[in-house]
């Protein structure tokens, strides 16, 4: 249709209208209709003739003589009855997404049906979304987010469950058609690629969270691919929560009775975007988005099944995190800095991921130490390792939390110790206060036999160290010394290993197979450590040669010389000579005397 510049009435309102229709240009208007404020006035025969609504309202006034009408509540308010008016008054005008729902929703209310005139209001509106709306998937979504804003009666009349179903539909050929252009964009570079796919994700951003909600789980019917659902999750999360992916300074200060209405908006949002996202076997998420979503999460105080559903899938690949994902800061007044508890969950939900993968296997050749289960472990082992050498130095981390996650690691978990040493020792300097059996009680947790040269010639000079470690660091390596020099190589212990894995008769299947997966993972990760072995064994052997050829000029023993040269190595960046420290035990005031090293440094 073609918009015209005639309009079909005039107004008794401040706002002047321009003549009425030629055919009723001698006709002065015998009706005024209040619309929102509004008054418009009309003539009553050619609205009695399309709109039931206003047949009734004439045919129940009280004074036939009455003039004078009220319209409450009209979907669309008076821009939408106006072009009512004009249909009523047979004057043309163009139906387009920006007006069919709302004229569609004002057809129902002036109940402009087939029993007052042919091809009336409703039907016209209804041809228009069934043969131009639904077909586009841009065009649905416009009318779904201009009924966002209209009554219920869109969802009445069905507008928006078309509209839904629509853009799920022409979503799945928009799939097919990037199937192809996926194949037109191989060789092609990435920004070329991810141009020529689902351009769609960004119209959707447009929508409410609730009818975005309707329109991705009608997507996953439709059998959208889980990728492009996330990627859409993605994109509307970053246009829709501010300062989602990002690390931001929080005030600890601020009370949940102070919350914004726009907190808990995209709380809500927040919430409903972790439901929808698919199953983690099925799309690979980003972790920095889900931690991202987290952090969000813990600032807008979402629910705890919201934050708890956001650990797991986290812990699903825990093995691909980066530790600047991990370090979360707190929002607990009087708290540490970063929020260990819920690296704390997100490690338990770990674990039970691996020990659920153990279980489900029920063969006998793989799993064990080289499966990719273990090898998940040994990353996620050296992350925490990291995590603790960060958070070690915060001076309100408790001792208790401390120990909890130094704890909650299997020992398979590590091939050396070093890292673990280290964040202990990062601990104990930032909290000199601990006094000697909480010393005792961290350094339990230290393998002796785990730690490298360089750690072991650092941990026996701590002086921070509860003196049985040092005589236990200094005991294992007067053993790794003598192996060195005899050339011994741990077959016996291996062997003896070896024969204890041999299963017993009088124990079930399950039983058995256990037991020979923990005997395998104990074989393999001492096979990983005598390969860590033998390499710092080389390095032992050049400082031997060293050693012999200082022999004759200084005059000293040849084991003297080889424990200069080892003490000259150190990974942790301390120094290696200089004045020598005193004993920080004598400054806790236990009367006892410490002994004297030739530095302390982490």
């Amino acid at each position: 249709m073609v918009s015209s510049s005639d309009s079909p009435f005039s107004s008794s309102s401040s706002t002047s209208r321009s003549p009425a229709p030629k055919i009723f240009s001698d006709v002065a208007g015998d009706i005024t209709i209040v619309v929102d404020g509004e008054s418009f006035l009309l003539h009553k025969f050619p609205l009695v003739s399309r709109s039931g609504k206003i047949r009734k309202m004439v045919a129940d006034a009280k004074d036939s003589n009455s003039s004078k009408l009220e319209l409450h509540n009209i979907p669309g308010g008076p821009q939408t009855f106006e072009l009512a008016v004009k249909f009523c008054y047979g004057m043309n005008f163009e139906i387009t997404t920006a007006n069919v729902a709302s004229l569609r929703c004002a057809a129902e209310y002036l109940e402009m049906t087939e029993d007052y005139q042919d091809e009336n209001l409703i039907v016209r509106t209804e041809v228009y979304l069934n043969e131009v709306v639904v077909q586009s998937l841009e065009k649905s979504v416009e009318v779904l987010s201009i009924c966002e804003m209209l009554p219920p009666v869109a969802e009445e009349v069905g507008i928006v469950n078309r509209c839904v179903e629509a853009v799920a539909v022409n979503a799945c050929k928009e799939q097919l058609v990037s199937g192809l252009s996926r194949l037109d964009c191989n060789g092609e570079s990435d920004e070329l690629k991810s141009g020529c796919l689902e351009w769609w994700i960004e119209d959707l951003s447009a929508l409410g969270i609730d009818y975005y909600q309707r329109v991705v789980c009608a997507m996953g019917r439709a059998g959208i691919r889980p990728d492009s659902i996330t990627a859409s999750l993605m994109h509307y999360a970053q246009a829709s929560l501010k300062g989602i992916g990002k690390f931001q300074i929080w005030n600890p200060a601020r009370m949940k009775s102070n919350r914004t209405m726009a907190e808990n908006d995209q709380r809500t949002i927040l919430e409903t975007l972790v439901s929808l996202l698919p199953n983690e076997k099925s799309s690979s998420i980003p972790q920095n988005f889900l931690f991202g979503m987290l952090r969000m999460g813990i600032m807008v105080d979402a629910s705890i099944a919201c934050k708890l559903e956001l650990e797991r899938r986290i812990a699903f690949r825990l093995e691909m995190v980066s530790l600047d994902d991990l370090l979360i800061p707190s929002i607990q007044t009087g708290d540490s800095l970063f929020d260990v508890d819920t690296v704390h969950r997100i490690l338990i939900n770990f674990l039970q991921r691996i020990e659920d993968e153990d279980n489900d296997d029920c063969g006998y050749e793989s799993e064990g130490l080289g499966s990719p289960g273990h090898g998940s472990l040994l990353k996620v082992g050296r992350l925490i390792d990291a995590y603790l050498a960060e958070i070690a130095p915060d001076p309100y981390l408790s001792l208790q939390k401390f120990i909890a996650m130094l704890e909650i690691l299997p020992d398979y978990s590590r091939v050396i110790d070093d890292g673990l040493y280290r964040a202990i020792d990062i601990y104990l300097k930032a909290h000199p206060m601990l006094t000697e059996h909480e010393c005792k009680k961290l350094c339990k947790f230290i393998d002796c036999q785990k730690l490298s040269q360089e750690a072991s010639n650092h941990a026996a000079q701590n002086d921070r160290l509860p003196v049985q470690m040092a005589v236990r660091v200094l005991y294992f390596e007067q053993l790794r010394l003598q192996n060195a020099l005899s050339g011994s190589s741990g077959d016996g212990f291996l062997s003896q290993r070896m024969s204890s894995g041999v299963p017993s008769a009088a124990m079930s299947p399950r039983d058995n197979y256990a037991s020979l997966r923990r005997e395998n993972r104990e074989l393999k990760l001492e096979i990983s450590r005598m390969r860590v072995r033998l390499s710092e064994l080389e390095k032992e052997q050049m400082f031997m040669k060293q050693g012999m050829i200082d022999k004759s000029g200084n005059g000293k023993t040849f084991l003297t010389s080889i424990s200069k040269g080892i003490g000259r190595i150190g990974i942790f960046n301390g120094p290696t000579g200089g004045k020598r420290q005193k004993s920080s035990r004598k400054s806790r005031g236990d009367g006892k005397t410490g002994r004297s090293r030739r530095y302390s440094v982490s």
